[in-house]
């Protein structure tokens, strides 16, 4: 039945071709032979099959375990360089008529009280967050169609983009809610947001259907399906996501690759961002209550292997994870993160009920002096989504690794712009020994004349520069 150009779930994410390839990489992944062929195939940085990634990571050799990681950390630095884009979360509503029995937004949780901002809410905690120096918000609700329609979500995109307060302003909002049809998805590509985010959270349809018993989320093949759908509806930046914790890691890797084949195969683009949450404690949910918890080590090596199978995606490492998680795996793959996250002005806000515990509380200006200091240049850039430089156009640029002639010199501008608003003296010290330091990256000569004009234009007062 598997198929990566069928429209219907069950055929491009079929399994019966996933348990085929478990059981190829189970057979296959102490053969020095094989493993090195694939390594072979990898280093042309065009990506693997998901066959060939699982057994990768079913590679049981500690010396080639070491030549993965290796080589995934050199294709991050090929595609990504030394940028780490930065994010908040926004929770616009935590009413929801699912029945998640992992999560405690789930309808039938009574302990928690049920949240939804208004749109002079909503300008509140914005303003808050252009204070911290956020420029790019991920939003995200419950699905609720009396509660949270899709009239409430287009209503507060716009309230958000309409807000500039000071030096401040949201410049892509990505959005994360239900799967929904073609016609709302068109919709929100209106509105002008960025990427449509959409976790499938486990990819076995039987556990699916058992961890999803009731509400419009218990549809396997609808949820699946969704990122057709969007694309469909003109939204070309997708984010593909599992959460793992919830069925086998293996089984979960193997599918969320096929979905990217998938969606490559079809809308000849595969996902902007792949996201790799791991299933956390929470208000009336017991991680204890299942049995599939993945521990740092393979939590780092599938990170690895996604950034092998999939060298042009963003992906994205969220504050469920510790510092030092998060630390771990930014060389191996992550090019996004959030940071400064939480609840940002009201006394009863939605983050107060949590989907989910925070691991990482540290403050945006903290996060910030952590990545200079590793030597990572942090980035609030939006330009390749304000410049059109998305979908298909920006897939091109990024396999091709001409985007980086754009990014350095945006994340340059933009971390510039954050030192200037809203660093502290410690982290401003800092990162404007690190903008010295990679100017000279910037190969192109002109570009980097007009990146010192720049950088000087906007330490006099001028903002939103962008190649």
């Amino acid at each position: 039945m598997y198929d990566p150009k069928s429209m219907k779930a069950e055929e491009f994410i079929d399994d019966s071709e996933i348990l085929e390839s478990l059981k190829y990489a189970d057979e296959n992944k102490s053969n020095v032979e094989v493993i090195d062929a694939i390594l072979e195939k990898a280093k042309e940085r065009k990506g693997l099959s998901h066959r060939d990634a699982s057994v990768l990571l079913a590679c049981d050799i500690p010396e080639k375990n070491e030549e993965i990681y290796a080589l995934a950390e050199q294709i991050k630095k090929d595609f990504y360089g030394n940028r780490i884009v930065l994010f908040a979360p926004l929770y616009l509503s935590n009413y929801c008529v699912n029945g998640c029995i992992y999560c405690p937004y789930h309808g039938k949780n009574k302990t928690i009280p049920r949240v939804k901002l208004t749109q002079e809410q909503i300008r509140d905690e914005v303003i808050a967050l252009q204070d911290m120096g956020h420029k790019r918000l991920a939003i995200e609700a419950g699905e609720d169609p009396v509660n949270n329609p899709i009239e409430y979500i287009l209503e507060s995109i716009k309230t958000i983009y309409s807000i500039k307060h000071k030096n401040g302003a949201i410049r892509r909002v990505n959005v994360n809610i239900a799967a929904t049809t073609v016609e709302n998805y068109r919709k929100l590509h209106e509105a002008g947001i960025g990427t449509y985010i959409l976790f499938q959270e486990t990819y076995h349809k039987e556990s699916y259907e058992i961890l999803h018993p009731t509400g419009p989320k218990h549809n396997y093949a609808y949820h699946t399906e969704a990122m057709d759908r969007a694309m469909e509806g003109g939204i070309d930046d997708v984010g593909l996501g599992v959460l793992f914790g919830l069925d086998k890691y293996r089984y979960e890797f193997a599918g969320l690759l096929m979905h990217a084949e998938h969606l490559e195969a079809v809308h000849g683009v595969g996902p902007h961002t792949i996201s790799v949450p791991r299933l956390c404690p929470a208000d009336d949910i017991d991680v204890n209550d299942f049995s599939n918890a993945i521990d740092d080590d393979i939590f780092a090596k599938i990170v690895a292997c996604i950034r092998i199978a999939v060298p042009y995606t963003g992906m994205i490492v969220s504050t469920r994870e510790s510092q030092k998680s998060r630390e771990r795996v930014l060389h191996l793959g992550i090019s996004q993160i959030s940071g400064g996250v939480g609840g940002y002005t009201h006394e009863e806000r939605v983050d107060e009920t949590a989907q989910f515990d925070v691991s990482d509380t540290r403050t945006l200006d903290q996060v910030m002096k952590w990545l200079i200091d590793m030597d990572y240049v942090p980035s609030f850039c939006t330009a390749c989504y304000r410049e059109g430089r998305t979908g298909d156009r920006f897939m091109a640029l990024c396999k091709a690794k001409q985007i980086q002639n754009c990014c350095l010199p945006n994340a340059l501008m933009t971390l510039k712009e954050y030192l200037v608003d809203y660093a502290s003296p410690e982290t401003r010290a800092a990162g404007e020994i690190l903008i010295e330091k990679n100017i000279p990256d910037v190969t192109n000569e002109k570009a980097r004349a007009v990146l010192r004009d720049r950088l000087v234009a906007i330490e006099n007062g001028e903002r939103d520069f962008r190649f």
